[in-house]
């Protein structure tokens, strides 16, 4: 194995969503307990193609500038497909999603262990206690409090990386957040595969909004909390009544995916637009100034301009802020990957109007910011976010990261608002 006069610090690149930026942290902490130095992982995300095409492009990229760090690949591309990663000659070690978050699997000796180190992700039953005091260069600190999904999507390859649905015991997670919250994040994010499944496989069943209670309850310095993702058919009625707190984040993002009834049966989804849209309804009752989000995927098989018109028009109905588009990309083994298909360039153009829809909504939500006065968080230098996630930017702003900002906002610079600090 090549090796280099001195020893270098492990690097992690983190590729996807948050619950992988959590187990980046978790791994940064094996990697240094086991002293395992001249190290590259990459973390990766399987939701598209395109996804797995960038985690291999990075891989040869990484090997190309670091050519002394091996180079151990691992999350849901690495969990589905092994022995694609293996193949790989840049490549030293491949790492399934559970045995990446356990200490032991960073121990091993690199001239003596297997190449492949990925275990049935569906056998796993509990998920590993875990815990860690921030994010490296991040205000915001995430934490994992469920993986894996017991749903199966028409068109989502995720549960065959993640498994089935595991939830961390609240106790867990109250005593992570109270970490962060004493290492000075002011903010935390609630993350998972299928979070509104939190509880499910737990005595009792709890549900999300019990946790939440619980949270803002015992740790009474948390001064926000934020829910990432959840599935629109799975608010229960304590999360409901969390909505209102004053210390939750006024933003979620909605599961939608799409806005016409055929095509939400045929992605085996469990939700119809008109719930989609009475909830929007009902979440800003409770909280008049919620921020949704959703995603939308355009494009997906046997979808009419008809069917792809419902989507479009569901971004005013639902009235989103926030849009995170998805053209469809068949993922082998999937049931939609063997339904008709729209061309390539139907569903690449349905995806740039979805865009273009999209960006119009954000645009007039950060509009409505303008010459208010607010609270931002300071993530980096210069950047910020609001409650309701709108990114701002100061101009000559020198505060630590985290800080708290009261906030002018000056005007909207294409998709942030400007703000001078007061």
């Amino acid at each position: 194995m090549p090796t280099q006069p001195h020893n270098s610090p492990p690097k992690i690149v983190t590729l996807g969503c948050r619950l992988n930026a959590f187990e980046s942290e978790v791994i940064r902490g094996h990697l240094v307990s086991n002293k395992l130095s001249n190290a590259t992982v990459i973390n990766t995300c399987a939701v598209t193609e395109e996804a797995v095409r960038q985690a291999r492009q990075s891989i040869r990229r990484l090997a190309r500038l670091h050519p002394e760090q091996s180079i151990y690949v691992t999350g849901c591309a690495a969990q589905i497909n092994p022995e694609m990663f293996a193949s790989m000659p840049e490549v030293t070690h491949v790492i399934g999603n559970n045995e990446k978050m356990l200490a032991e699997t960073w121990s091993f000796d690199n001239d003596q262990t297997e190449k492949i180190r990925v275990e049935d992700i569906m056998s796993v039953r509990k998920l590993p206690s875990q815990q860690i005091d921030g994010m490296q260069g991040r205000a915001r600190a995430y934490v994992q409090v469920q993986n894996g999904c017991d749903h199966r999507c028409t068109f989502c390859i995720i549960p065959y990386g993640r498994g089935n649905a595991r939830s961390a015991p609240a106790g867990e997670v109250v005593d992570q957040i109270q970490r962060l919250v004493d290492t000075g994040h002011k903010e935390v994010v609630l993350t998972g595969v299928d979070l509104t499944s939190w509880g499910t496989d737990l005595p009792n069943s709890p549900p999300l909004g019990n946790l939440v209670q619980r949270i803002l309850k015992l740790v009474p310095d948390l001064y926000r909390l934020r829910i990432s993702s959840i599935d629109a058919i799975e608010i229960d009625e304590a999360l409901f009544e969390t909505i209102s707190d004053s210390r939750v984040a006024p933003h979620l993002h909605l599961s939608l995916q799409h806005g016409d009834n055929l095509i939400l049966k045929r992605m085996k989804r469990r939700h119809s637009r008109e719930e989609a849209i009475e909830l929007a309804q009902r979440l800003r009752k409770a909280r008049p100034d919620i921020a949704l989000g959703a995603d939308l995927i355009a494009g997906f098989p046997t979808e009419t301009d008809e069917q792809f018109e419902n989507s479009v028009s569901l971004v005013e109905e639902v009235g989103l802020a926030f849009v995170h588009i998805f053209p469809f990309s068949p993922r082998e083994g999937t049931p939609a990957a063997r339904m008709p298909q729209l061309s390539p360039g139907q569903v690449k153009a349905r995806a740039k109007e979805l865009r273009r829809v999209g960006e119009h909504a954000l645009y007039r939500h950060l509009d409505r910011h303008i010459d208010s006065f607010q609270e931002a968080i300071l993530e980096r230098n210069g950047f910020a976010r609001l409650a309701d996630y709108s990114h701002v930017s100061f101009e000559n702003h020198n505060q630590h990261t985290s800080d708290l900002v009261q906030t002018h906002i000056l005007r909207r610079e294409g998709r942030k608002l400007v703000g001078e600090e007061v």
